[in-house]
C-alpha cells in the first residue's frame, strides 16, 4: 500500500473529514481553519460505530494522530515505586494507562466530550473502539463493575490501555458495595498489568467526576489498594503513577501520599 502524502496539514484534515462524512452519508461545507477541522475530525470519530476501517483511512488517521501526539509532547515518569503526576494522561509514555470506561467498553459517543474515555479513544484512534468491540463480542455481555480489560494503545505513547468500569454513585454518598467495587477496579487493573508483566502503569481517578464518587474517598481507596498490592503481591511493576488532571485532585493525592 502506497503512503499518502499531503502538501499541508489542512489538506490532510480535509481529506480525513471528507472520508468520514462520505462513509456516514453526510455532506457539509468544511471549515478552513485547522483547529476547527481537527475538532470536526474528532467529533466524527467519536460517533462512528465500531466497524472495519479502510486501510488508507487508518494510515492517514495515524499520520494525523501521531502529529498531534508530537505536538502535545510525551512524558516519561521518572520516579520509582508510587508517584503522582498532573496532566493529560494521553501524554504518558508508560506500559499502560487506565481508562475509566463504561460497561459497553466502546468509548464515549458524545462528540468532543471532556471525559477521559473520550480523550483516550480520540488520541488512540478508531482501532481502539474496534478492538474493544471485538473483546466485548467474544465476552458476550457487558463488563461488570470492578472488572478490567487490556487493549493496545495504538497512537498513544502508552503501549496499552487498561479499561475498567467504576461504580456510579447516585445517592449522596457511595454505598459500602460501591466502595468495594472501586477497590476492585484498582485491584483488577494491577493484576491485569501483572498478568501481562507490565513494568509501569498510570492510574486515573476512577469513578470521580461523571460517576460522582467523592474525590477524597476515592483517593484513599486507590492509594490503600495500590500500597497493599505493591507490598503484599508478587509483581513486575516498578512504577505506579497516580495521574490527576484537576488541581483539587492533585492536592488530595499529594496530601494522602504523604501520610503513612
Amino acid at each position: 500500500m502506497n503512503t499518502m502524502t499531503f502538501a499541508t496539514r489542512t489538506d490532510r484534515l480535509e481529506w480525513l473529514v471528507t472520508q468520514l462524512l462520505r462513509e456516514s452519508g453526510q455532506a457539509m461545507t468544511l471549515p478552513r481553519d485547522d483547529e476547527q477541522l481537527a475538532q470536526l475530525f474528532r467529533a466524527l470519530r467519536n460517533v462512528r460505530l465500531p466497524r472495519p476501517v479502510d486501510a488508507t483511512l487508518l494510515q492517514v488517521q495515524d499520520q494525523e494522530l501521531q502529529w498531534q501526539r508530537d505536538q502535545r509532547g510525551t512524558v516519561t515518569p521518572a520516579h520509582q515505586g508510587i508517584g503522582l503526576w498532573q496532566g493529560d494522561i494521553t501524554r504518558l509514555a508508560v506500559d499502560a494507562i487506565v481508562n475509566a470506561a463504561n460497561a459497553q467498553m466502546l468509548g464515549c459517543f458524545v462528540p468532543l466530550h471532556r471525559c477521559i474515555d473520550n480523550a483516550i479513544h480520540s488520541a488512540a484512534g478508531m482501532q481502539l473502539r474496534q478492538q474493544c468491540y471485538q473483546l466485548m463480542q467474544q465476552q458476550g455481555h457487558d463488563e461488570p463493575t470492578g472488572g478490567a480489560k487490556l487493549t493496545d494503545g495504538f497512537n498513544l505513547p502508552a503501549r496499552h490501555v487498561i479499561h475498567t468500569v467504576g461504580p456510579i454513585v447516585t445517592g449522596v454518598n457511595p454505598t459500602p458495595q460501591q466502595c468495594r467495587q472501586l477497590t476492585s477496579c484498582y485491584r483488577s487493573c494491577l493484576r491485569l498489568a501483572e498478568r501481562h508483566q507490565l513494568a509501569s502503569i498510570a492510574l486515573c481517578c476512577i469513578s470521580t467526576g461523571e460517576f460522582r464518587f467523592p474525590n477524597r474517598l476515592a483517593a484513599q481507596i486507590a492509594i490503600a489498594e495500590v500500597r497493599r498490592f505493591m507490598a503484599d503481591e508478587a509483581h513486575h511493576l516498578q512504577q505506579v503513577t497516580f495521574n490527576v488532571f484537576k488541581d483539587e485532585d492533585y492536592e488530595i493525592y499529594q496530601h494522602a501520599l504523604a501520610q503513612r
